[in-house]
């Protein structure tokens, strides 16, 4: 048996779930990284001679939690780390404390609540969350936001440090703080969900890892909160998801939604999620996410790119809009009208937008543009606008088919 391989791939499936429990058990964010680092370097060890344990994630645990009890034994001979040290090592090694081992499961949930506590700011929720629960590293959450590493390192450092000095508990809230709070969890999921819908580094057009990683979350959610909002994007994150399989080709290269081959759609996924949809914009207080997923349901819905009903989908972003104003929001409207009324409609729309200095930085609005404009056969400026879009362009799939629309126009 190849236990090297084997053990990377415990450490891909495993690693974050473990790190959330550890978190838990050991009341720290440092203190569990250690001891997920020394379980795995135990497991390195042991496991060729002594054999794979049947139960590898709680193994880890166990031999994490050990680990960080021998180290903090030590480490208090010299340090006093809190007030009440022995009263915590106590805790931390008395496996039959109260709520020590309840729900390792939903250890994850606890530790994105805890992440997106509002005693943090929105965007150390954010690093946060992908950093411990995702496992994203700080150069990956950094280009997925366009700042710079050391930015993102010292947010992480500084919500570390607000979790440990205000004593933020790593539990779900409780029903009465939970929908207040339900938001920025709901933001952190998605944003989880598309940095695993369209990487933001690597060669792979998508990491589905984390993709399926965000709807487990929602999913847990929407059985603990089933408000409209959670349930709605739920299902937008499903039927998104239920698309992967045709957005690229056999060589990794992206493929449109119009061109994709719709028998490659998971449609038995399509059916619930649509269910869910429907059930997110009947409930009367649908927000954002309700209303996005509405509009997924009318394209994974449609046969055909020819039957798609346009009409709808530029209306629900007409309601959108009123919901949810966003210059994204509008370029995605912009590109529905283009759809239902003709490509100058669209243009014109885009053209406003760019005008106002909106989204001049993001590379899908010169996309968007130099479609309308290769489409009104307008080629010099469809190819200045793709020129413009691949300056912007970090995703290597995403720019080669810009690359690829460029080049037909020559």
């Amino acid at each position: 048996m190849n236990f090297r391989a084997a053990l990377d791939a415990i450490y891909r499936a495993e690693s974050r779930r473990v790190l959330a429990t550890l978190i838990r058990q050991l009341g720290d964010f440092d203190i569990a990284e250690e001891a997920l680092h020394e379980a795995f370097v135990a497991a390195a060890e042991q496991w060729p001679t002594e054999g794979m344990p049947d139960n590898p994630r709680a193994w880890l645990v166990t031999t994490g939690r050990f680990k960080a009890i021998d180290r903090l034994r030590r480490r208090s001979r010299h340090e006093v780390q809190w007030d009440d040290w022995e009263e915590r090592l106590e805790a931390i090694a008395d496996p039959s404390a109260p709520g020590f081992g309840d729900g390792v499961e939903d250890d994850r949930l606890r530790l994105v609540f805890t992440c997106c506590h509002p005693a943090l700011a929105p965007e150390a929720q954010v690093a946060l969350t992908l950093r411990e629960v995702c496992g994203l590293t700080t150069e990956e959450i950094a280009r997925a936001y366009l700042v710079t590493a050391p930015t993102v390192a010292q947010r992480i450092v500084r919500a570390k440090a607000k979790i440990r000095d205000a004593r933020i508990p790593y539990e779900v809230p409780g029903r009465g703080e939970l929908a207040e709070r339900l938001d920025s969890v709901l933001r952190v999921i998605y944003l989880v969900f598309n940095e695993g819908y369209l990487a933001s580094s690597g060669e792979s057009l998508t990491r589905h890892d984390l993709s399926a990683e965000a709807i487990r979350l929602a999913r847990l959610l929407v059985e603990l909160l089933p408000e409209p909002e959670a349930v709605g994007l739920l299902a937008l994150m499903m039927l998104h998801d239920a698309r992967r399989p045709a957005r690229a080709d056999a060589q990794g290269e992206l493929v449109p939604l119009d061109e994709q081959d719709r028998s490659l759609w998971n449609h038995a996924q399509i059916e619930d999620a649509v269910g869910l949809a429907e059930a997110a914009l009947g409930a009367g207080r649908g927000g954002p996410y309700a209303l996005q997923a509405a509009i997924a349901a009318l394209h994974a819905e449609a046969p055909s790119p020819e039957a798609t009903d346009w009409r709808q989908i530029a209306a629900l972003y007409e309601v959108l809009l009123e919901h949810a104003p966003s210059p994204i929001v509008e370029l995605n409207r912009a590109v529905a009208v283009a759809m239902r009324d003709g490509p100058a409609a669209g243009l014109e729309l885009v053209d406003a937008l760019i005008g106002r200095g909106e989204l001049t930085d993001y590379h899908l609005v010169h996309a968007a543009r130099a479609d309308f404009c290769r489409r009104l056969g307008r080629s010099g400026e469809a190819r200045e606008s793709y020129r413009a879009a691949l300056a912007l362009a970090r995703q290597p799939a995403e720019r080669r088919f810009l690359e690829r629309r460029l080049a037909a126009l020559a």
